[in-house]
């Protein structure tokens, strides 16, 4: 086939016809996607473009569009004023906020109902109608100094007295603290019996506060990150903090005739969360990988070197076919995992999977823009290198690499008595 007639077939192209698509692509999700990738174009790009470099948060307007749209509550049902939708489009949308600015898909999972899963039916159906409006956008405090990976070892304390939990303790790595409504904080209330699982005794409690405050007792210091700007990360003290004894976050999935409070499956909602959370890893992690593609395939065209276009050099255009093809691959096994979840079909190792295979993925693509761009790509002035250091963080965040590969292989590979 001649370069000519290359050129025929691409512009005769036409989609597939609807038989040949994937079961889970329908007229509505492309619709919706259509609407995220504009709004994230139009919209969010130009503000990340100016507020990045200089380590901006993501502003109150756009905020504001975000909840109009619907986003904030794409998983919140439809009779609590969300979108009535599943995982499959939570990642979708994410993906397209990603490719514009990380932060923007990163704040929807502050939403989403989190923060809701309270005992009371009335507190808990109020609460999911402020998520799908953005008015409950939260914060998560899982990790500790010394208790990142290893969830178990989380040592903040909670101790109930009388009608409150007085917790005390110290969290690290908890995006938007500051900026919140709420604070799901993850602490131990007891420590494990012999022969006990150590993830026992843990709890997820409710903090409610105002947004640009803390409450008493609580005291905390931004962390200078490299990347993943929009949003601040914080290292927060917890000193005596007062929790009213009721904000249990999933009290009534784990209720029992005793009220034992120990047996509040406060862990087993931390593994529950992460496994949504890593596939909407991926997704970011492919948005990411997206926006250096697509910038290198402009840049490719208009830079020149030797009298045309660097992107008619053979070597160059059959590194933008590998990453385009891994992109693909990434994108293909994060959806068909979202769309294992909304089956509600257990697929922890999937997930792990997915989260490990897209990130790194989109290090190794974004890694691969930055040399394409030359040494324009290590600049500011090009936002390669934006899309490359956030998606550095996605190997490490929801769990690093090792610890998926941990999970994947444990489900695969027995251990030996000896271990």
């Amino acid at each position: 086939m001649t370069s000519n007639d290359s050129a025929t077939e691409t512009e005769t192209w036409q989609p597939k016809p609807p038989e040949l698509l994937p079961p889970w692509h329908t007229p509505e999700r492309e619709k919706l996607q259509e609407q995220a990738r504009r709004f994230a174009m139009d919209e969010v790009l130009p503000v990340a473009n100016e507020l990045d470099p200089q380590k901006g948060e993501i502003p109150a307007s756009l905020l504001s569009r975000l909840a109009e749209l619907g986003y904030f509550g794409i998983t919140v049902p439809e009779e609590n004023g969300g979108l009535g939708l599943g995982v499959f489009e939570y990642c979708m949308v994410s993906e397209e906020l990603a490719r514009a600015w990380m932060s923007t898909a990163s704040i929807l999972a502050r939403s989403q109902g989190l923060g809701t899963a309270v005992a009371d039916d009335v507190r808990r159906n109020e609460l999911l109608g402020r998520s799908a409006r953005g008015e409950w956008i939260g914060a998560i405090a899982l990790s500790e100094p010394d208790a990142g990976s290893d969830l178990a070892g989380v040592s903040t304390r909670a101790v109930l007295e009388g009608e409150e939990w007085v917790v005390t303790g110290r969290k690290r790595w908890c995006g938007n603290a500051k900026a919140a409504d709420f604070i799901q904080v993850l602490v131990r209330e007891r420590d494990p019996e012999p022969g006990e699982s150590r993830s026992k005794g843990l709890v997820n409690l409710l903090l409610e506060k105002k947004r640009g405050e803390f409450p008493a007792g609580l005291t905390g210091y931004p962390i200078d990150k490299v990347g993943y700007h929009g949003f601040l990360t914080w290292d927060l003290t917890f000193d005596g903090v007062r929790i009213p004894a009721g904000n249990v976050i999933d009290a009534a999935a784990a209720s029992d005739e005793e009220g034992d409070a120990a047996k509040r499956a406060g862990f087993a909602e931390a593994q529950k969360f992460l496994n949504t959370a890593r596939v909407h890893t991926a997704a970011r992690a492919v948005g990411l990988a997206r926006a250096a593609l697509e910038d290198s395939v402009l840049y490719l065209q208009e830079r020149e070197q030797f009298g045309h276009p660097i992107g008619d050099f053979q070597a160059l255009r059959f590194a933008v076919a590998d990453m385009a093809a891994q992109i693909e691959q990434s994108r293909a096994f994060y959806r068909q995992v979202a769309h294992l979840l909304d089956l509600g079909l257990p697929c922890e190792k999937e997930a792990s999977m997915v989260k490990l295979e897209a990130t790194e993925m989109s290090v190794r693509v974004t890694n691969q823009a930055m040399q394409l761009h030359g040494g324009n790509g290590y600049t500011t002035e090009r936002q390669v290198e934006r899309h490359w250091r956030d998606a550095r963080l996605t190997t490490i965040f929801e769990g690093t690499s090792e610890i998926q590969k941990r999970i994947i292989s444990d489900r695969l590979l027995p251990r030996s008595p000896l271990s």
